[in-house]
């Protein structure tokens, strides 16, 4: 079993950096989870913060429901009362609790004081340490998967050097700077 993650709404909302989490997450590299309410706040935020359509953002959702059907964490609800970080984001806590999850990837790191995640042994990461961490355990895999990234991007196409500014600006500054200095020993030949 690959090892448990729950990835909260903030990381799954900006989608160069949810693509590349999902599409590790299918390699095997973690084991995503995640609660219906951090689900609902994706798509809440999605048509509020982002502007998409209601039923882009429901749709989007509702791929990732159906794709990783695993990662549905339920029955978390009687341990948030019990929880003491920042109220708003105790079910994200709750739900790692009860999943057993041994990570938090969120950006909101301020959120989930030590003091409240030290009782139940789980971490906390910021996304960019946390891929960084995946660049290291596997280049090549988490390199040809950024790759894949870039040739499904036709609409705009998107270059590699795109891509890696891209992902600088969404907030992975030192993964992007990372990747972009490991993915030439694993090129393909087929880059911009």
């Amino acid at each position: 079993m690959s090892f448990p993650v729950v990835l909260d709404a903030c990381v799954l909302i900006p989608m160069p950096i949810a693509d590349l989490l999902l599409r590790l997450a299918t390699a095997k590299q973690f084991r995503p989870l995640w609660s219906d309410e951090i689900l609902d706040e994706v798509e809440r935020n999605l048509v509020i913060k982002l502007n998409k359509e209601p039923s882009k953002a429901r749709r989007r959702v509702e791929t990732m429901r159906n794709f990783f059907p695993d990662a549905l964490v339920e029955n978390y609800e009687s341990l948030v009362p019990g929880m003491t970080n920042d109220l708003k984001d105790r079910h994200v806590l709750a739900a790692s609790v009860r999943a057993g999850a041994e990570l938090i990837v969120t950006f909101n790191g301020k959120d989930f004081p030590t003091i409240s995640r030290r009782p139940y042994n789980v971490g906390l990461k910021s996304p960019d340490d946390f891929l960084l961490d995946q660049l290291d355990l596997n280049t090549p895999t988490v390199c040809e998967i950024a790759r894949e990234v870039v040739a499904d991007m036709s609409n705009p196409h998107v270059t590699w050097d795109d891509y890696i500014r891209g992902l600088s600006q969404a907030g992975l500054p030192l993964f992007a700077d990372e990747l972009a200095r490991k993915a030439p020993l694993f090129a393909t030949g087929d880059d911009d």
